[in-house]
């Protein structure tokens, strides 16, 4: 599997609050999921209330 770095933002109560997350996934889509997920169950947040800006492959991770 691939390691994939994801960076965006969520809408809160006072602003944009920006993040970072490191997942491991087969693939870009799948990837793209889990962070909505994760993001949206961690803060309570729904996705059409995040936006992700980047979404890359990290290179020299090792599991």
């Amino acid at each position: 599997m691939s390691h994939f770095t994801a960076s965006g933002r969520f809408k809160t109560r006072h602003g944009f609050q920006e993040f970072t997350k490191t997942i491991e996934a087969p693939n870009e889509d799948v990837a793209r999921e889990h962070v909505f997920s994760q993001v949206g169950s961690q803060h309570g947040v729904k996705r059409a209330e995040m936006e992700l800006d980047e979404l890359t492959e990290a290179d020299g991770v090792e599991a």
